[in-house]
């Protein structure tokens, strides 16, 4: 129901967060130049999407994305607009890799059912350009999928095989079983076949003339299936560091001449670390990375444009904080600075419109690597990141932050709160005031963290309006929902 707020409707004194800075001149300027920065700072931010329910054609164009804000940062304030609706935030960006040399215990299967998992890859890794998959492991993989309420999308083999095998596998999947996978990749970082024994021959041009035939021969079976490629590894969108053959012709360029109009996804890997083999990464570089993901993404829509002369939607198909099997330090896979790393990272992707994203790897036991969010018996620091976002809203909305050490997040749902995720990557406390335009608040605040002294918890509700400072612990991850209320002249 409708709501204006009058005198009547004012609401009573109440305890803050840390403490309220009345709008005084200080803070009124801020706010001025927050509205300011919002009504000028206005950039392209391309965001195709897609559609979870119903599968698309995939012959059908990508359309133009829509001009959208890009948050431009006032110093020191964390300003909030929900009134800048920026888009539906794909519910595919919450998904991760699995594969046959792992397995979810009975302790930790209810763990991954609690994760809300959207998608799931596999054979995530090199695993399935070694093997031919058997249709009882795709069986079985698909009632693990479904169990976990995830959409199974699975990559066919390409070196030592034959399109007449992957439609077979495609036929027996979605025709015989009916099972109706909608997500297909052709092999997995064809980037580093070349330097393996019997695969020198896969250079650019070599797999930019197999790639098609695997495609085509996989929709004449199943025309309503979304093909990803080409899921090279270590792209950053820069050409002096990406991925180039014995040619010198740079993977991704190659790929989206010569099959960008074949493509329905373009798929990309990234792990960042380790810089330098055997040199272990330091908390200090693992939290000061995330921002790349501010340059990678756009970087990869422009090379899209450029050489399809369309947009695609884009999926980071492989993704953790480093390659190796390291476990037990202070900025592995399995460390808490990993699960501060990861939150921001997420954040970046969905404000920069990223539309499936697949962390490496669900679960490993420690021999394996400290890879897995989860490990043998329980859960590894990074798990809790998706109890966070579980608790986000779907519809993206303008935030900014001014300090750059910490990432902003907000969302709605219809009918439900704002949500707002503010993510502290520095060793020190942060005391920020929250700048919320175009909301009024009604009732305390629901809140959560994740932070190194107390893991993931709840916290008491409090109240939060506009002008409050947030007290941000280091290294944490704070999540708040806010109940929309009455505003002047406007019901909600």
């Amino acid at each position: 129901m409708s709501r204006e707020c009058g005198a009547e409707g004012a609401h009573a004194p109440h305890e803050h967060l840390v403490r309220i800075r009345k709008p005084g001149r200080a803070v009124s300027r801020i706010l001025r130049l927050a509205l300011l920065a919002l009504a000028f700072g206005l950039a392209a931010c391309a965001g195709s999407g897609l559609e979870p329910q119903a599968p698309a054609s995939p012959r059908q164009p990508a359309p133009l994305p829509t001009f959208t804000p890009r948050p431009t940062p006032v110093p020191g304030v964390l300003f909030v607009d929900p009134d800048q609706a920026l888009g539906e935030i794909s519910p595919l960006v919450y998904g991760a890799n699995y594969g046959p040399w792992v397995s979810l215990r009975p302790e930790t299967l209810p763990l991954a059912e609690e994760m809300g998992l959207t998608v799931l890859r596999w054979p995530g890794g090199e695993w399935g350009d070694k093997n031919d998959i058997q249709p009882y492991q795709l069986d079985t993989f698909v009632a693990l999928a479904r169990k976990l309420g995830a959409e199974p999308y699975i990559n066919v083999r390409l070196p030592d095989s034959s399109p007449e095998q992957a439609a077979a596998l495609v036929r027996y999947a979605n025709v015989e079983k009916g099972y109706h996978i909608r997500f297909w990749g052709i092999g997995n970082e064809p980037s580093l076949y070349q330097g393996k024994k019997g695969w020198e021959a896969w250079d650019t041009a070599y797999y930019n003339e197999q790639w098609p035939r695997f495609a085509q021969a996989m929709r004449g079976v199943d025309p309503t299936i979304r093909i990803l490629g080409p899921e090279i590894h270590q792209y950053t969108g820069n050409p002096a560091t990406d991925p180039k053959d014995s040619q010198g012709r740079d993977w991704m360029t190659e790929f989206l001449k010569a099959n960008g109009d074949q493509v329905d996804i373009v798929a990309i890997h990234r792990y960042p670390f380790p810089r330098q083999p055997g040199q272990p990464t330091t908390v200090e570089e693992l939290l000061g990375n995330p921002p790349e993901w501010d340059r990678i993404i756009p970087n990869l829509r422009r090379a899209i444009r450029q050489h399809v002369g369309k947009d695609l939607p884009i999926a980071v198909t492989e993704i953790n904080s480093d390659w190796t099997h390291a476990i037990q330090g202070e900025a592995t896979p399995d460390s808490f600075a990993n699960a501060i790393w990861w939150t921001d990272v997420l954040g970046r992707m969905i404000q920069n419109r990223v539309d499936m994203v697949t962390y490496f790897i669900l679960v490993t036991r420690d021999e394996q690597g400290g890879y897995g969010l989860l490990e043998g018996y329980g859960p590894r620091p990074t798990y809790h990141v998706y109890q966070l976002y579980r608790r986000f809203g779907n519809q993206l909305v303008y935030a900014s932050s001014g300090d750059p050490d910490v990432g902003l997040y907000a969302a709605t749902s219809p009918d439900g709160p704002l949500t707002i995720l503010a993510v502290n990557r520095s060793g020190e406390e942060k005391r920020l005031p929250l700048w919320l335009q175009n909301f009024n608040s009604d009732g305390p605040a629901q809140r959560w963290r994740l932070d190194q002294e107390n893991g993931f918890q709840r916290l008491a509700p409090r109240r939060i309006e506009a002008g409050d400072e947030l007290l941000l612990p280091p290294r944490s991850a704070s999540l708040y929902a806010l109940t929309p209320g009455c505003r002047p002249g406007k019901g909600w």
